[in-house]
């Protein structure tokens, strides 16, 4: 089970946002367009919320691959790679580090 990757998600969801809305809920979400795919993100960002506070581990599992799932569906309708978002997080990274150097410093 170890060898599942984020891009793997990301290729999956691509491929069943190109399946037939009947048979697809990828493709239903996307046929759906991005304020019903940003909702249910919503939803289930709220539910995973509520899964951390109650303390219970399974559920809170659950939640977050729904979680992530959904917000893959909502990044590929507004044509967003995940590489994008992870450049993102990598800048903030950097930079937060000159921050930190900078504070120490002083």
């Amino acid at each position: 089970m170890g060898g599942f990757s984020l891009a793997d998600l990301e290729r999956i969801v691509a491929s069943r946002a190109e399946a037939s809305p009947e048979e697809s809920w990828t493709a239903k979400l996307v046929a759906g367009g991005q304020r019903k795919a940003a909702k249910k993100l919503g939803e289930e960002a709220v539910e995973t919320v509520i899964a951390a506070m109650a303390g219970d581990a399974r559920n809170l599992t659950d939640e977050a691959a729904d979680l992530v799932f959904h917000l893959m569906v909502v990044l590929r309708i507004a044509g967003i790679p995940f590489s994008d978002v992870l450049a993102e997080l990598e800048r903030r990274t950097a930079q937060s580090g000159v921050a930190e150097k900078a504070a120490r410093a002083g």
